[in-house]
């Protein structure tokens, strides 16, 4: 006879209490606490690749960049999560009393994996709507030359461009940024990615 558990549900304060001692990072959909998989050495570059270039072309402007050790706060869905790279403009805006979680990116990348890309491209892409702020959302698949852009326009509409070359540029649309797909995708060899 089998029988049913019941599933646990953890406060905000028990996940982060958690997360404090955690050797692997989790994130917190509304009570559920979920394992994050580890990324691949190519996703890992590509993320590097990213954050690498951006503050060499920004310097001196107001904008910070972060990688996937600080958390995002979304409220209205009640989710804590670790985008691969978030742009904040101005001075982060912080939930709590700590310097881990922010809630105000202007934008956010993620790098693409096969266990990933629909949530990050469905569900996760609907939580980071919900954020005032946020403007732009660019998609890297890390097996091809693949960029997905999805700017906010003035009208509230979300427009969507693909760069599918290794000699294509992105250009940012919140953000004086441009950046060839090239740069993106330098180190990455496609042949051995697995996942």
């Amino acid at each position: 006879m089998q029988t049913k558990t019941e599933k646990r549900y953890y406060t905000r304060e028990e996940y982060l209490a958690l997360e404090e001692t955690a050797e692997s990072k989790s994130e917190y959909h509304d009570g559920e606490i979920i394992a994050i998989a580890g990324g691949t050495t190519n996703h890992n570059k590509i993320a590097l690749n990213v954050c690498r270039k951006f503050p060499l072309t920004v310097k001196g402007q107001n904008y910070e960049i972060f990688m996937s050790d600080v958390r995002l706060w979304i409220p209205r869905y009640r989710r804590y999560v670790y985008p691969d790279v978030m742009v904040i403009q101005g001075e982060p805006v912080y939930e709590g009393s700590g310097t881990t979680e922010v809630t105000n990116p202007l934008l956010i990348v993620e790098v693409l994996s096969n266990s990933t890309r629909n949530y990050d491209r469905g569900d996760k892409f609907d939580y980071y709507r919900s954020i005032p702020e946020f403007r732009e959302y660019i998609l890297i698949d890390q097996y091809k030359f693949q960029v997905e852009q999805l700017v906010k326009t003035a009208e509230g509409k979300w427009s969507l461009t693909y760069y599918e070359s290794s000699d294509a540029v992105l250009g940012l649309d919140s953000i004086d940024f441009q950046m060839p797909l090239s740069d993106i995708y330098e180190r990455i060899e496609f042949e051995n990615v697995e996942e």
